[in-house]
């Protein structure tokens, strides 16, 4: 149904423009698209990459919630303010008896996704550590000191929706980040006893069990924070198995201090003593161990491939902390101002932007068509383009639009970033043609309803319009 749709907007618009040109064709098309969506609010405009040249503008300069097309304009202002050779650096040395963590706001440590590219198993840091500590011959520490001031200490965002705080798009923001600030949670039914465990396997955080063991229909499993920080209560129904499922922990800092006081119990080195946050702002007299490094261009891929919300606000903060003399206290706030001078250098107007998070998933967040294709376009002048474009989703091969695009014709051309929260979706990159590059926009508000076919639509039209051999099938 889909398919026949688009080819009868496209044989209408290309029937309306006979004789007209390649842009006229175009024009037609997306207008003929957009317009079949009543009430629903766009802002599209498509650029020639090459020239910066607009060919098509529909409310180019109207500001709507752009969900996580967000991603697009902090990932781009990260690699101009912090450079393509930037890593982050996690730190652990010993001073005395004290092992000290210092955290750099690495949002891929330990992150499984970014592991499996290197080939490191769950927990390998954790190993390291301990392997560290008994070639320098020790066999016991004290305390575990973990220092995650190089943000500042606002991990939830205030106008994130409260419902979604457990919700891995929605994990805390720390100085130190380990797993992406998640367990997993799995359920298991066995013989009408459900049983839940989780990754990794630690005392920090408690699980109580409400599941409900189903011996026909859907099972469905969810979780919600209880009044006590890290107590999680797991309800629903399970027939057999459900899960892994992330879900969202309190205090990631700690949440790496005590898993690694329970490693390295395990690896025989006694730990006596206690997990403190603070600041280590006097490192002088700490003997270094080892240093874990990350670096940016991992970060990007995964937050604009596969829209990982910590590792663009991750981003944001680095950004703020980075200009800072002390290299801390990474903000929302100051990242607000940051990225409003980044773009406002590019000349955008300030009535077409508000940035409020960077990983798009506050609805106070407001972008046009135009900033995000100004943004691109500054990019895509820029010598670190083929590097940020490796970053975005391709469609029909990887990130959020593998399993879009599949055609031969549209597969591996099309490269960009999806956006989706409630009442919203937006997709903007670039697509490759028979005759060039050309950047696009599409944000759309008050679009519960709206298929993420029909933004897709827009994209292939892209391609379609400068295929030399589609007017003659037409």
């Amino acid at each position: 149904m889909r398919s026949r749709l688009k080819k009868l907007l496209i044989a209408a618009a290309f029937g309306a423009c006979l004789g007209s040109s390649g842009r006229a064709d175009l024009a037609g098309q997306i207008d003929a698209i957009v317009s079949s969506q009543k009430n629903v609010e766009f802002s599209v405009r498509i650029i020639e990459a090459n020239s910066g040249k607009s060919l098509y503008e529909h409310n180019a300069q109207k500001a709507l919630v752009p969900a996580s097309n967000m991603k697009v304009i902090v990932s781009a202002a990260a690699l101009k303010y912090l450079g393509d050779d930037y890593e982050y650096k996690t730190k652990v040395g010993l001073r005395g008896d004290t092992l000290i963590v210092i955290g750099s706001g690495d949002p891929l440590l330990g992150d499984k996704a970014n592991d499996a590219r290197y080939g490191r198993q769950a927990g390998w840091i954790f190993e390291d550590i301990a392997a560290a500590l008994k070639r320098n011959r020790i066999a016991a520490i004290k305390d575990i000191v973990v220092d995650s001031g190089v943000f500042d200490d606002q991990r939830v965002h205030p106008n994130w929706p409260k419902d979604d705080l457990n919700r891995w798009y929605a994990c805390e923001v720390s100085g130190l980040n380990f797993n992406d600030n998640c367990i997993e949670v799995s359920a298991e039914n066995s013989n009408g006893r459900v049983t839940v465990s989780i990754e990794p396997q630690t005392r920090y955080v408690q699980v109580i069990n409400e599941i409900t063991a189903a011996s026909a229909g859907p099972q469905a499993v969810g979780s919600y924070r209880t009044a006590e920080a890290n107590r999680i209560a797991v309800f629903g129904k399970c027939k057999d198995k459900v899960g892994p499922f992330f879900v969202a922990i309190e205090r990631p800092a700690a949440f790496f201090g005590f898993l690694l006081a329970e490693s390295l119990a395990r690896a025989g080195i006694n730990t006596e003593g206690r997990i403190i946050e603070k600041a280590v702002t006097d490192n002088q007299d700490v003997v270094p161990l080892a240093e874990y490094r990350t670096p940016l261009i991992d970060c990007l891929s995964r937050c604009n491939k596969d829209s990982l919300g910590l590792a663009a606000e991750s981003l944001l903060k680095t950004i703020v902390a980075n200009s800072n003399a002390d290299k801390r206290g990474g903000s929302w706030s100051n990242g607000r101002e940051i990225i409003a001078r980044y773009l406002a250098g590019l000349g955008i107007d300030t009535d077409e932007f508000y940035v409020d998070d960077g990983s798009g998933l506050s609805q106070q967040n407001k972008l046009t068509a135009n900033t995000i294709t100004r943004v691109l376009f500054d990019v895509y002048k820029n010598a670190n383009w083929e590097l940020y474009k490796r970053s975005l989703a391709v469609g029909g091969v990887d990130g959020t639009i593998a399993r879009h695009f599949g055609e031969q014709k549209y597969k591996g051309k099309i490269f960009g970033k999806t956006g989706y929260i409630g009442g919203v979706k937006s997709f903007s990159g670039v697509c490759s043609t028979e005759r060039g590059d050309y950047i696009f926009s599409i944000l759309a508000n008050n679009a519960g309803s709206l298929s993420r076919e029909v933004l897709n639509d827009i994209v292939e039209a892209i391609i379609d319009s400068n295929d030399p051999h589609l007017k003659s099938r037409l």
